[in-house]
């Protein structure tokens, strides 16, 4: 199988082509990162390719550029985002946009060009979608960011509509507070983080291979009869209430 993992280069990204490339696909990463390829090939992948996915023309050459190598792409799995933080008040126009354009065009561009190629070839095949819990929730100062991965999980329900009867599968995996790079500032804060295990029941947070395994469940003919769907890998936050109060035994 050919699978294409954008943000390839770190976090969620890194992890997914790590496992998908142990389970023998031929992996091709793409991100922003200038050494993308030296990064992918580390992680057992087969290329990189340097691609801001935000752009329509850039996502259709990075698939090409895999069609060229290794003559089809049967995944995609959609990583690559951002997150910028300010009131709604304060917010600019650009930093509006940019999240936007990385975490909701970036998703789509790139999920269609996926799509087209294997509607054209007449091939099953299937894209994961790397949502949120805030998909579902909002917190303070993440207007622009809850409001992507909002129309992220649309997104996928949407895509999964309209490509079923063409075999090709859908979802939108929900991580929770996840230990990578785009959360390094909530990571090195031990007040935010001592709150934000409290508030997740499993009482800690993930790391990076617990949402990479998913993908590779929802990428595999284990996950033949699941589209449509929304999975949260966020150690229960979704299922509790604020404030969750953990008490000792």
């Amino acid at each position: 199988m050919v699978t294409i993992v954008t943000g390839a280069a770190s976090g969620i990204g890194a992890a997914c082509v790590r496992r998908l490339a142990e389970r023998g696909d031929t992996v091709i990463g793409v991100d922003l990162a200038a050494d993308v390829d030296d990064q992918v090939r580390a992680l057992g992948g087969a290329l990189g390719v340097v691609a801001d996915v935000s752009s329509s023309a850039a996502c259709e050459a990075a698939v090409g550029h895999a069609i060229d190598g290794f003559g089809r792409v049967d995944h995609l799995v959609s990583a690559a985002g951002i997150e910028l933080t300010a009131p709604a008040h304060e917010m600019d126009d650009d930093t509006w946009s940019r999240v936007q354009r990385v975490n909701v065009d970036g998703s789509f561009f790139m999920a269609r060009t996926v799509g087209r190629h294997l509607i054209a070839t007449g091939r099953p095949g299937s894209v994961v979608l790397i949502g949120s819990i805030n998909s579902m929730m909002a917190m303070p100062g993440q207007v622009a960011y809850v409001s992507s991965k909002g129309a992220v999980l649309q997104l996928g329900r949407g895509l999964a509509v309209d490509w079923g009867r063409h075999g090709i599968r859908v979802n939108v995996v929900a991580p929770g507070v996840i230990d990578t790079p785009l959360n390094a500032r909530s990571f090195a804060d031990p007040v935010r983080i001592a709150y934000y295990a409290d508030r997740t029941p499993l009482g800690r947070h993930g790391e990076p291979s617990e949402v990479a395994s998913v993908v590779a469940f929802l990428t595999s003919t284990d996950a033949s009869y699941v589209t449509g769907a929304f999975v949260a890998v966020d150690g229960g936050w979704l299922a509790g209430e604020l404030p969750l109060t953990r008490t000792e035994s």
